[in-house]
């Protein structure tokens, strides 16, 4: 069985449900996993948003408009004024229950019921729409069998269980739909896995059930050699290695969430990136299985935005005994994730993304030595089969920024990436000279 998981934008309009509708019904049985319709849980940000400042009138304005707004899409949806009235009254329970969480007192309990309610609303219209076109589809709430613990990380245990179970008792459907996003955690109340999302779900659905494949439906055709947004005549990349996809997704590449990569590698399931608006797209094939060690090494270019760049330099000899136990325990002790770290006998430097904890940070690294911070930083990440003794590709990316000023350089820290710090203002310049360089188009 393949895991299919459609974003925002495929299912963002009654249209764009009504195509998704005809491609997974091709006679063979599924697990489709749906977002929330797009704009939604911007939407319901917002809500919560006003009921945080304590702006009822606000929150209900908002919250009719939206109501509004599915009431034209069922209108469109759907074929018979029956299936309307049934879509209409399901969800009326939805913005009832947003409306509920509309009191003095409003907590963060009550914004992921808030925000828990686009997917429960996008799988009903879907599951309803399936079954008035004739299709034997059943509604998998995911608020059922996914869970995550008290880390705040998935019960695999659990998710596997529950989730057997739920198809066992629904063993003669031919589609099975389900939530994104949406889960219980460790206390049985509502939350949300926050980091990948519905691509997350999917992912973990997959190894539950041991998929075959699991595919990630989006509004483009894989991954792309560059960021399209600043480099013209990019391409998508047809085969990546697990590793791979994880470095671009962290490292930029907005079309998948690092995170939810790990649970199909750790299950060998591969992961395949299709486009909507092309299903013929041949898009991104992700595995663990590496065609051809041979072929070209390097794979794709990401950026990463709003980094920060803290450099601490001592007069003593810095690799003494304990120094860089004592730095990297700051950086812990504010639960800020470092990207990139380099050395050298006097000063180590390191790059974060989150400048929550910085002034904290700053004080307490000033107790070792003189502190300067870099910050509106790009991290460049060039990523592909690196490895050592892969001559020559080290060069080819230095050669490329010959031009660019370089604050930083992290190499052989994975096997799969090389990583530049650059300024904000030569990004574009950078993304631009690595896609004439390396892959020899010119814009």
């Amino acid at each position: 069985m393949k895991v299919l998981k459609f974003g925002g934008t495929s299912v963002g309009s009654a249209r764009r449900m009504k195509i998704v509708a005809e491609q997974i019904c091709n006679n063979e049985r599924k697990i489709v996993v749906l977002s929330a319709m797009a704009g939604t849980t911007n939407t319901l940000v917002e809500i919560c948003d006003y009921l945080h400042k304590r702006n009822a009138d606000g929150a209900r304005e908002t919250i009719a408009s939206l109501e509004c707004l599915y009431w034209s899409v069922i209108d469109e949806l759907y074929d018979s004024d029956s299936y309307r009235q049934t879509a209409r009254t399901a969800i009326k329970e939805n913005f009832a229950q947003i409306r509920e969480c509309i009191k003095e007192l409003f907590t963060t309990f009550d914004e992921k019921i808030i925000l828990a309610q686009g997917e429960l609303i996008s799988t009903a219209m879907m599951n309803l729409y399936l079954q008035e076109q004739g299709i034997n589809s059943i509604l998998l709430p995911a608020l059922d069998y996914m869970r995550i613990n008290r880390h705040n990380e998935p019960d695999m245990g659990y998710i596997r269980k529950h989730l057997k179970q739920l198809l066992e008792t629904n063993n003669n459907a031919d589609i099975y739909i389900t939530q994104g996003y949406i889960c219980r955690n460790a206390y049985d109340e509502i939350d949300n896995l926050q980091r990948g999302g519905s691509d997350y779900s999917a992912s973990l659905i997959g190894a539950a059930i041991g998929a075959d494949e699991i595919q990630i439906w989006t509004d483009i055709d894989g991954m792309h050699n560059n960021d399209p947004r600043y480099v013209k005549h990019t391409r998508p990349v047809r085969n990546l290695h697990f590793e791979e996809a994880a470095e671009l997704g962290y490292f930029g590449a907005k079309i998948l969430h690092p995170t939810c990569i790990q649970p199909a590698k750790q299950n060998n399931i591969p992961v395949r990136l299709l486009n909507t608006m092309d299903p013929q797209a041949q898009g991104t094939y992700i595995s663990n299985y590496v065609a051809n060690p041979k072929e070209q090494a390097i794979k794709a270019v990401a950026a990463k935005d709003n980094i920060t760049a803290i450099k601490i330099k001592s007069g003593r000899k810095l690799l003494a005994h304990g120094f860089l136990r004592k730095v990297f325990e700051i950086f812990e002790t504010y639960h800020t994730t470092i990207d990139m770290v380099t050395t050298s006998e006097v000063g180590v430097s390191v790059t974060i993304d989150n400048q929550r904890h910085l002034p904290e940070i700053l004080d307490s690294l000033r107790h070792y030595g003189t502190v300067m911070v870099d910050e509106n930083m790009v991290i460049i990440c060039i990523v592909g089969n690196l490895e050592w003794h892969n001559v020559g590709y080290v060069s080819q990316a230095l050669m490329a920024l010959k031009e660019i000023p370089v604050r930083m350089v992290s190499y052989g820290g994975s096997n799969y990436n090389i990583s530049f710090l650059v300024h904000q203002d030569d990004k574009i310049a950078a993304l631009q000279a690595l896609n004439r360089v390396i892959f020899g188009i010119d814009d």
